[in-house]
């Protein structure tokens, strides 16, 4: 039996020239740092292997030295294909370079490969990335001219265009788990996330290939849990106990219980931010909130959000994921993303995939790089620079409702925020908002004409997508249009009704959000003048986005009306509401049914043609007076009476 246990370099010695090579991690959550260095360390020492071609989903690596830049030696690799190049340098350098094949493709698509190249599956059919860089019309994934093979495939089956993505054949698998036996069963427990091993290391053994897993310690044989066991010995080859230094749970954290998510820490265990941009936009974002909903908050400046949610109490009311497979709790930011604490449960990354890819994510925040007039977004490569797109292009095509969040520019910026506006210190050197993107990570044209509903959020400004492209919505107070956004901008916006930014997203302190999100002030929206009789509904920067939401302004209504004896009239203020159009007909229902029962005549004003326009068109023959101001609203009714 402890034939499976074996050194780091007599683990390494097992990989040939040629091999097809997989591995593990997130980040820096399961990366088998002491198997990459025991490889790197034989590439060096003997010039062998060589020539291996890589395989690999989420980026695995610190943006410097560890995880898969220990791969980064011209003579090494021979190909690579991956779903995030950002956190490998130098491996993505060598790519850049044209030493390397290599490809970029969407992480979800890589990780749901592992289980169909374990079932002996041709591969995989998916929209994911139609439209994008990784369509073969628009170059396939490829990063560089040598890249000429075919690594996605247009198809049409049934009318529909579809992207065929083939299984690879995997011959050497790296992998990480936390105890094996000496039977070689693995398990997982100190470990913050389960990602693909067990897909991973099934696709190696059905293709005759060699299974190494390091751990960081051993027990005796068939001794553990068998719930426990994340990888059965079946499919281990050679087990590896690492050094300390090269098994930190997260490349930030050595080890947090937290993150085994085993215990549930104390309220606050990931600190408020400080009020900067990145906060400010973090908050902005967190205003599309969706109560009761799953939302996937994506690496870098959405990450802010979680922790926004905490502080406004919001997390009991959304559930918040992240891609490696974490669903609920507070994900974490920095070194650490992927890990969670306070979590409902971990599954692997391969299944969260197919729960996004579904339609499961009702919002998802992601971040903005570059984007254009099209509504286009780059995330995932600028030039010289590879970034790769991660799990980005699978979130953006198939979430509900989508938030890209990132500083107006970027290079230099220097912004505060006293008095509760908007001061440019400094303005940053390199535009975000361009005539062109680089690359096309999202598109913005195919997401307009399917009508998925998309927010541009900056810390100066909101755009949203339309069908004529971006329309510029929102503007920060003290912010001037012309000189703080379109003198920079390679573009001109769209530009009808703006508003002023929520004045609350520059001030130090919690915003009550979530007295607004859950609708707790609708005793106060909506209240009787006993002195008139009149019925006055203030619904000012309120947002209603689901039927659920409608039926509480109902009850509320009904509260106050059922037990008068006689009709009233009202009046509403609608300025800065927002309606989702998916509930737009539950909300006309809504509101015919209550005028049926309770009202007598209805007057409603808002500041925004835009608005009227949109009620007209909603409620119809009820909305026959809507006006301009209150003062308007308020003499008709006085007129009437």
């Amino acid at each position: 039996m402890r034939r499976k246990v074996v050194s780091a370099a007599d683990a390494a010695a097992l990989i040939k020239d040629g091999d097809t090579l997989t591995t593990s991690g997130f980040v820096g959550i399961g990366v088998p740092d002491g198997l990459l260095a025991a490889l790197e360390a034989r590439f060096l020492e003997t010039g062998h292997p060589r020539d291996l071609s890589l395989v690999f989903a989420a980026g695995q690596g610190d943006g410097k030295d560890r995880g898969l830049n220990r791969l980064g030696h011209e003579g090494l690799l021979r190909e690579v294909i991956g779903g995030h190049w950002g956190l490998i340098p130098k491996v993505a350098r060598l790519a850049v370079d044209g030493k390397i094949k290599g490809w970029n493709l969407p992480q979800g698509c890589i990780s749901q490969l592992y289980r169909d190249a374990a079932a002996g599956k041709p591969g995989m059919l998916s929209k994911v990335g139609l439209e994008t860089f990784v369509d073969p019309r628009n170059g396939g994934g490829a990063v560089n001219e040598i890249s000429t093979e075919a690594k996605v495939e247009l198809m049409e089956i049934g009318g529909e265009q579809l992207l065929f993505y083939p299984a690879p054949k995997l011959t050497v698998a790296l992998l990480r788990g936390t105890t094996a036996d000496e039977a070689g069963n693995v398990t997982m427990e100190r470990e913050a996330l389960v990602i693909d091993n067990l897909a991973q290391a099934m696709a190696v053994k059905n293709a005759g290939g060699v299974v190494i897993v390091q751990v960081e310690r051993l027990a005796r044989s068939r001794s553990l849990p068998a719930r426990e066991v994340q990888i059965p010995g079946i499919l281990v080859d050679a087990v590896v106990v690492a050094d300390t230094d090269l098994h930190m749970q997260t490349y930030k954290t050595a080890f947090s219980h937290a993150f085994t998510n085993r215990i549930r820490p104390p309220d606050g265990e990931i600190p408020a931010m400080p009020l900067d941009a990145r906060k400010v936009i973090a908050r902005r974002c967190a205003f599309e909130l969706p109560v009761n909903g799953v939302i996937n908050l994506g690496i870098g400046m959405p990450e802010g959000v979680a922790s926004v949610a905490a502080e406004e109490g919001l997390l009991d009311h959304v559930t918040l994921t992240a891609e490696p497979g974490v669903i609920g709790g507070q994900p974490a930011s920095g070194l650490d993303f992927g890990a969670a604490v306070d979590v409902d449960a971990v599954i692997p990354q391969n299944a969260q995939f197919d729960f996004y890819d579904g339609g499961g994510l009702d919002m998802a925040c992601l971040g903005l790089a570059q984007a254009d007039a099209a509504g286009n977004v780059n995330v995932s490569r600028f030039g010289p620079r590879l970034a790769g797109a991660g799990g980005f292009i699978n979130i953006s095509q198939n979430a509900k409702t989508l938030v890209f969040a990132g500083t107006f520019t970027a290079k230099g910026l220097e912004i505060d925020f006293s008095g509760g506006e908007l001061d440019i210190r400094h303005e940053g050197m390199s535009r975000k908002f361009l005539a062109k993107v680089d690359q096309v990570t999202f598109a913005g044209k195919r997401a307009a004409r399917l009508g998925h509903p998309v927010l541009y959020v900056t810390e100066r400004c909101v755009f949203e997508l339309t069908a004529e492209g971006l329309r510029l919505i929102e503007i920060a107070p003290g912010a001037d249009l012309d000189r703080d956004i379109l003198a920079h901008m390679g573009f001109r916006p769209v530009i009808n009704e703006v508003v002023e930014m929520d004045p609350r997203l520059y001030l130090d302190g919690p915003m009550d959000l979530r007295r607004e999100l859950l609708h707790l002030d609708l005793p106060e929206r909506i209240a009787l003048d006993g002195a008139t009789g009149r019925l006055f509904i203030n619904f000012e920067k309120m947002r209603v986005r689901s039927v659920e939401e409608v039926e509480q302004i109902r009850g509320q209504v009904e509260k106050i009306c059922g037990p008068l004896h006689a009709r009233v009239d009202v009046i509403v203020n609608y300025d800065g509401f927002h309606l989702d159009d998916d509930i737009a007909a539950d909300y006309a229902e809504m509101v015919a049914d209550l005028q049926d029962r309770f009202y007598t005549t209805v007057t409603r004003y808002s500041g925004s043609a835009f608005m009227r326009l949109k009620l007209g068109e909603t409620i119809k023959g009820a909305a026959a007076h809507i006006y301009e101001t209150r003062e308007a609203a308020q003499a008709y009714l006085d007129r009437t009476v």
